[in-house]
């Protein structure tokens, strides 16, 4: 890895290493952001939020423009990161399991066993055990949801206090591994997986102010009159979680979410230096991302769970010189599922069976004319969440079509996204939209099957 120049590409099938002309094996960095909606960057074109070198990353790479989750709650979408798996195959449905995924390899598992150095910084968040996981060198955590300050990290089995403000901190370890890493012969993958920007809202005491007197904007979502939406306007008694699932953010709290950000992005710049100094930048592909959206108040909710763009869409930036030129626009409907099977065939491993993503090798590459042009996404109901009820909803390049099981067909759901992006207005009565609806129930129900 300390050879100068990049040799070539990995182009590998999905089942083995191709007889192409094989090319020095790439670093990763896996940024993780949690909670972060898909335009709450700059990048994106938020309205105040700062994030320089996240807008770095994306102008010499490529910014997915239409990157989703398939399950928008923060251990579900983990895992599937991780594995390359719905929720429904890797068993992890809710916030509460981790035993799910003993039995399912992850890529860092793979990578590992192939000759990566391999670190987990961060929030794992499957359960609350923070005991290393198999398949990473370098192990350095915390307990379920984790605390903003006075953590107490997993640090390779080894319980060590902290001081500072976490982000910092996770940050610090991550440069620290890129330095090592790169002195050593093989090559390393780094997955950064922040708490941040999760509640508790809590930025650093240096940032605090720093966007105290911005206005928060909110898309016309935010008028949503809820006509339509029978399942979130549903009588339910409040006798678990009074208010679970309807609580909208206030804008202090939405502008303490966003502040929380800036850590994150000082410390993305922080690894890109270290990679840089360490001579392996355009040798290493990173990726930025999320592990779920939030609501700022759009269909007067907080939070995520809900199958709205809000909820289920993500930021999703990738850097690799070799494979992707500066600024390269893509709108392809890319899935979280993804990750794995891209970093595998760059890594020059073996896909295992039964991963749900695609490589977006071939995507990147101009080489897939078939690439999808709808997905799966769902939510599995949790007990202390009783307004949110189980939901499945099939997404294509203009309509989503959204089902509820145990509610019955009157709740279902059906948006015109091209003319209507907000998602303010459910066509399902509206017979002109008749076809549309029997089309996308059908392909809905197939979409399920070939999970199966």
């Amino acid at each position: 890895m300390r050879r100068s120049g990049i040799l070539a590409l990995v182009i590998i099938t999905q089942c083995a290493v191709s007889s192409a002309q094989q090319y020095e094996r790439p670093n990763f960095v896996i940024v993780l952001v949690d909670d972060l909606r898909w335009d709450g960057l700059g990048a994106t074109r938020h309205a105040f939020v700062d994030t320089p070198n996240v807008n770095q990353l994306a102008r010499e790479g490529i910014v997915f423009q239409n990157a989703f989750v398939t399950t928008p709650l923060c251990s579900p979408s983990r895992a599937s990161f991780l594995t390359g798996r719905y929720a429904r195959s890797h068993g992890v449905i809710n916030n509460g399991l981790r035993e799910s995924l003993y039995d399912v390899p992850t890529f860092p598992q793979l990578l590992e066993q192939s000759g990566y150095r391999t670190a987990f910084i961060g929030k794992w968040h499957m359960g609350s055990d923070d005991t290393p996981w198999p398949g990473f060198t370098r192990w350095i955590s915390f307990a379920g949801q984790g605390r903003y300050r006075r953590e107490e990290l997993n640090i390779d089995g080894r319980l060590v206090p902290t001081r500072g403000h976490l982000t910092d901190v996770l940050n610090e370890y991550a440069v620290e591994f890129v330095r090592e890493a790169t002195q050593a012969p093989e090559p390393f993958l780094l997955y950064l997986s922040h708490k941040a920007v999760h509640e508790p809202f809590r930025p650093p005491s240096r940032h605090v102010d720093l966007y105290a007197d911005e206005r928060v904007p909110c898309s016309p979502g935010c008028d949503d009159s809820l006509n339509g939406k029978k399942a979130l306007t549903r009588f339910v008694p409040d006798t678990i979680a009074p208010g679970a699932g309807r609580t909208v953010p206030s804008e202090k709290q939405i502008r303490d979410q966003m502040t929380l950000l800036v850590s994150v992005d000082e410390g993305l710049g922080d690894v890109v230096r270290a990679l840089r100094e360490m001579g392996v930048l355009d040798r290493t592909l990173i990726v930025f991302t999320s592990d779920n959206g939030f609501f700022h108040g759009e269909h007067g909710l907080g939070d995520k769970r809900w199958p709205y763009e809000e909820s289920i869409r993500i930021p999703f930036i990738l850097r690799y010189p070799p494979l992707v030129s500066s600024s390269t626009p893509n709108d392809a409907l890319v899935l979280n599922v993804d990750l794995a099977p891209t970093v595998l065939e760059l890594g020059g491993v073996a896909r295992p069976p039964h991963v749900d993503g695609e490589s977006l090798v071939a995507l990147l590459l101009g080489e897939s004319t078939d690439w999808r042009t709808s997905f799966l996404t769902e939510y599995f109901y949790e007990v202390p969440f009783p307004r949110i009820p189980a939901w499945e909803s099939v997404r294509t390049e203009r309509f989503k079509f959204i089902r509820y099981p145990r509610l019955g067909d009157e709740f279902d759901e059906l948006y015109d996204l091209q003319f209507d992006p907000y998602e303010l207005l459910n066509q399902i009565s509206n017979t002109e939209y008749s076809a549309e609806a029997e089309q996308l129930e059908a392909l809905l129900s197939d979409l399920e099957n070939q999970l199966q």
